[in-house]
């Protein structure tokens, strides 16, 4: 299923996106994660409900999140809402492998 839009969740994170550089690795890898995502919103790992961390639901007010895997142990955390006309991904966050185990407490 394809996603109409591919946003971050916030001004803020997509400012903190924006002032990467150009040759960033990691912007890049955002960049065709996006992209893979429009095409199909499920391409990430679906978190069950009980592990989605508290501090996310209380941020976002989340009922799903999604994982989706870059390269040297980044993440990159989303999560689908929409209705029957549109369907929006919006991005929450990308952390490093050592971040993503404390969010989720490994």
């Amino acid at each position: 299923m394809k996603s109409e839009k591919g946003v971050f969740v916030d001004d803020e994170l997509e400012r903190i996106f924006n002032e990467l550089p150009e040759s960033d690795s990691i912007k890049r890898e955002i960049i065709r994660a996006i992209g893979n995502i429009r095409e199909n919103v499920f391409v990430g790992r679906n978190v069950k409900k009980e592990l989605i961390p508290k501090r996310l639901i209380d941020k976002y007010n989340l009922n799903n999140l999604w994982i989706y895997d870059l390269p040297n142990g980044w993440r990159l955390l989303y999560s689908i809402t929409g209705n029957e006309i549109e369907i929006i991904a919006a991005v929450l966050d990308w952390m490093d492998h050592k971040d993503y185990e404390k969010l989720f407490g490994f």
